[in-house]
């Protein structure tokens, strides 16, 4: 027998007539075909069943290009778009992995909730889980949270200034600030532009915040750098919303003195100077700087990012009216020349238009992974522009970003455990540990009472929860986590089987 079989297991082996356990195999054991350990999560409907977490309902998400060659990591998305009828599924920010299931999933606290740009960032030289959470339409109204790799919340925090925080960007920069979105309605006569004289325009704030005072470093307004006229519709003479003629969408850091911001309804990316807030260019729209190679004009864009290698990556929603499908590009900028040349372009299978929403991220090896917006795909190219790995969410189903990034994670809490329909003597065990990435293995325990239980061996983590079935006569069982080096991590609490 194995060296981990106790004296009291092979009692209770040998009067079991050996159908003790067999979770794929104990060492020098071999194992009993009765006896499974699989992967145990089943649809019910539009979301994931788990029953040693029932309080967790995500959306099912359907690999349809398996993961080769792709990157090192996890999956980032926030679903979003309900409750419901229609999507009885709970909304809120989740890491997958590459066979789309589940790693962890923070459902938000209630339907009118969203969980937006949900991505792993550093802050205080420490990889952090970061998003925005709040209501919105349109536009956005919450706040900015920082979680650890214990998923512990280490910050909270809103938009300064007094103006509401805005979910098209949270970005933590190497100062350990972060870089967010704001709209904000500002009364102003919009007849020059075909609007009523007393209307409301919405002002795109770019501001940047000291985590931990809150203290307002710098702020930017579209609204005294960026013409009215610079938007791609005029707004009618009886307008009653809002006229968002800028909606800033991204930010991002262009070096130590610069900053590249994204709007949407310009159809431009203005490089801006972080001192005086001046627009030193625009790429794209009706006023260019550049001079637009051949494919490289987008138009509603999102997530205009600066790369390594000086090129310009974002999200080429299209319009509506162009009859085109999105695409991610990269784009390089002659600045001397002051021309703009499409280097790459990533577009899906299924050709979708993606009305709004959608980003382009390069990762460390020179894949792309493109989050598809308001379409529900998460997809990874190589360097070169082939297809990599594809994944989807149901068709009401979106997510605003998705990302692909390397994660640890321990959780505070301790692994759940669920007993199921058994006989007297067959017992079946879900296991599971919301957040958990080092677990390899589930060491089954049972005994008496709570307090005096002991290990039957071990079973392979298999997905989010691992179904776990064996035969023992004691009333109590548990399970305990172990990493591939054997290390506990965690014990369940003991339930009556």
């Amino acid at each position: 027998m194995g060296k981990g079989l106790t004296r009291r297991d092979f009692v209770k082996y040998a009067g079991a007539g050996g159908a003790w356990l067999a979770l794929f195999g104990l060492p020098g054991c071999e194992a009993d075909p009765r006896i499974t350990a699989t992967a145990s999560p089943k649809r019910a409907g539009q979301t994931w069943a788990f029953r040693s977490r029932p309080d967790l309902k995500p959306p099912p998400v359907e690999v349809t290009t398996p993961a080769r060659g792709a990157a090192p990591g996890y999956v980032f998305a926030a679903s979003k778009n309900g409750p419901g009828e229609e999507h009885p599924a709970q909304d809120g920010p989740m890491i997958l992995d590459n066979g789309g299931r589940p790693v962890w999933f923070r459902p938000v606290s209630s339907e009118e909730e969203d969980a937006m740009d949900f991505k792993v960032q550093r802050y205080r030289g420490e990889p952090v889980l970061t998003w925005w959470q709040g209501t919105h339409a349109g536009y956005g109204d919450g706040e900015y949270l920082i979680f650890d790799g214990s998923y512990r919340e280490v910050a909270r925090f809103r938009a300064g200034n007094g103006y509401a925080g805005d979910h098209h960007e949270f970005l933590i920069t190497r100062r350990d600030t972060a870089l967010v979105t704001i709209y904000h309605k500002v009364p102003m006569d919009l007849s020059p532009v075909g609007g009523p004289e007393d209307g409301v325009a919405l002002d795109g704030i770019a501001q940047e915040i000291d985590i931990e005072t809150g203290e307002v470093i710098f702020e930017w307004h579209s609204l005294d750098h960026v013409g009215l006229d610079e938007c791609s519709y005029e707004p009618p003479p009886d307008l009653v919303n809002a006229f968002d003629y800028f909606h800033i969408n991204s930010i991002a850091e262009d070096g130590d003195d610069h900053l590249l911001v994204s709007a949407r309804r310009t159809s431009a990316v203005y490089r801006i100077d972080r001192r005086s807030g001046e627009v030193i260019w625009r790429l794209g729209g009706e006023k260019s700087d550049f001079a637009m190679g051949e494919g490289a004009r987008f138009a509603f864009q999102h997530d205009a990012r600066r790369q390594a290698d000086g090129t310009v990556t974002l999200f080429d929603n299209k319009g509506a009216e162009m009859d085109e499908p999105s695409r991610g590009i990269r784009l390089k900028l002659d600045e001397g020349a002051m021309k703009a040349t499409l280097v790459q372009e990533y577009t899906h299978p299924e050709e979708p238009f993606a009305t709004y929403q959608g980003n382009v991220q390069v990762l460390p090896n020179g894949n792309v992974f493109v989050g598809w917006g308001s379409a529900p795909y998460l997809t990874e190219y190589g360097g070169d522009g082939g297809l990599l790995f594809d994944a989807g969410f149901p068709e009401e189903v979106e997510s605003y970003r998705a990302f692909r990034s390397p994660w640890e994670g321990l959780p505070k809490d301790r692994p759940a455990v669920a007993a199921g329909p058994g006989s007297e003597d067959r017992v079946k065990l879900y296991a599971s540990w919301n957040g958990a990435t080092e677990v390899d293995t589930w060491e089954v325990l049972a005994g008496p009472d709570p307090e005096g239980l002991e290990s039957l061996g071990s079973a392979p983590r298999k997905g989010f929860e691992t179904a776990i079935a064996f035969t023992t006569d004691e009333p109590y069982v548990a399970v305990r986590a172990k990493d591939r080096s054997g290390r506990a991590l965690g014990t369940s609490e003991a339930v009556r089987r």
